[in-house]
């Protein structure tokens, strides 16, 4: 036994070539780095290699086949002889690419490994996640995806309806792949697999009491935004204003004030925060709340100017390639602009880790102030009420059975929608509760 061999955080001792020596080799490349000896016994004892140059051979292919990222630049193997018997040294340099694992393990704890002390351990989640912020100097859509088993079909997709190439060379000037040849979370986020998502609600009347509708949206961002975008355009009723001769048709809310609402929501979203982007759809207003608040130092004023400050500059970039971006900066101008003329805006509330966008429903309120009846309009205030309304202009009286069959909905949601629109003044209710029957305000008293 030679007692000066003592092992330690950065040195360890094989007896002989193992799968095992892979750990040991992450461990040291994700912690401080260290020395590897083959040859030598846990206790300090030499018993040598007998064939040196084939355990080399093996080692240096284990390690650069099944590590990931490509370790090998941080590793340096040497044959020598202590006490007359061939041994190897492996030395391994801290990595500036951590954290280190075993390819088919993937980036969790059965596959990252440090030093604690004298052994190698699995990493905690929270080490990993460290490690990856270390390394990515803290932008999320930069870092190492955990996940790196994905795929683009959707984005393949979408890349190919605008004549664009979606190969690896672009991927990588993209951002999508790293320079470590990996997964970023920006590929995460555009990948099939990615659970950053956009929850949509709708709501009965101007309170979050009853549930319409409500649906989640997961996979690449940019299916997300076409499937989100065609939702709420469904919802997005149009009222007609007559005016003499003429008719003009105008939606809920502006489909501009909606697409740029939207992008916002996905482009400049925190996603380090797994919490999911929220949309609100009420009588009155749309809501949308998005994780993560203003940039550090910018401020609303800062954004109402036109200030551009961008949390994920390389998400953009796509978002700008695909021209669903016109130019930074202008959205919320954009938004504003399509609410001109009106005496109701748009409004944005801030808090420590959120931004919401509040849109109000230019028929309702415009219905309310009184400005339908002077250009004719009927109370429509959302599509089903709409339809209701519509039918009752075409009779005297409608029953819940019959709007349950017209609106296709459980004898629930009727009795609700209806109570609403009494409750607003649309409706008024004759009859018992045997003989039930509703009519238009105002009319068949």
């Amino acid at each position: 036994m030679i007692e000066k061999f003592v092992e330690s955080q950065i040195l360890e001792f094989k007896r002989e070539y193992s799968d095992g020596i892979r750990k040991t080799v992450i461990a040291f490349a994700n912690t401080d780095g260290g020395k590897l000896i083959l040859g030598i016994d846990d206790d300090g004892t030499v018993v040598g290699l007998d064939n040196p140059h084939d355990n080399m051979l093996q080692i240096s292919n284990s390690l650069r086949d099944t590590i990931k990222p490509d370790i090998m630049m941080f590793i340096s193997m040497i044959i020598d002889e202590l006490d007359g018997r061939s041994i190897i040294i492996i030395g391994v340099e801290r990595g500036i690419a951590c954290p280190y694992y075993i390819g088919n393990k993937g980036i969790r704890p059965e596959g990252v490994f440090v030093r604690q002390g004298a052994s190698t351990v699995s990493a905690s989640e929270s080490a990993i996640l460290k490690m990856i912020s270390e390394t990515s100097g803290n932008r999320y859509e930069v870092a190492r995806s955990l996940d790196q088993n994905i795929s683009f079909n959707e984005t393949i997709s979408y890349f190919s309806k605008k004549n664009l190439t979606f190969k690896k060379v672009q991927q990588k000037s993209l951002g999508i792949i790293g320079n470590d040849d990996t997964y970023t979370n920006l590929g995460f986020l555009l990948s099939d697999q990615s659970t950053r998502s956009i929850k949509f609600a709708v709501f009965q009347g101007s309170s979050k009491r009853i549930f319409r509708y409500r649906r989640e949206f997961e996979g690449s961002l940019l299916q997300q935004l076409d499937d989100v975008y065609h939702l709420i355009d469904k919802y997005n009723a149009t009222a007609a204003y007559v005016q003499g001769l003429y008719r003009t048709d105008i939606r809920d809310y502006p489909e501009e004030a909606i697409r740029e609402v939207l992008l916002n929501a996905i482009v400049h979203r925190e996603y380090g925060l797994s919490a999911s982007t929220l949309i609100s759809l009420f009588d009155d207003r749309i809501e949308f709340l998005t994780a993560g608040s203003l940039m550090k130092g910018v401020t609303l004023s800062d954004i109402m100017l036109g200030l551009s400050s961008l949390r994920n500059p390389n998400l953009a970039n796509i978002f700008y390639r695909l021209e669903l971006i016109e130019a930074y900066g202008t959205g919320m101008q954009k938004i504003m602009e399509e609410y001109e003329g009106y005496d109701f805006k748009p409004s944005i509330e801030l808090s420590e880790n959120a931004f919401k966008i509040t849109l109000p429903n230019i028929n309702y309120y415009d219905t309310f102030s009184g400005k339908n009846d002077e250009k004719g309009l009927h109370e429509d205030l959302t599509e089903r009420e709409n339809m209701i309304v519509k039918l009752l202009e075409k009779q005297e009286f409608t029953v819940r059975r019959e709007i349950e069959k017209l609106l296709e909905v459980s004898q629930a949601t009727a009795v609700n929608l209806l109570r609403d629109m009494i409750e607003k003044g649309i409706l008024q209710k004759h009859g018992n509760a045997r003989n039930l029957k509703y009519s238009l305000k105002g009319e068949n008293k």
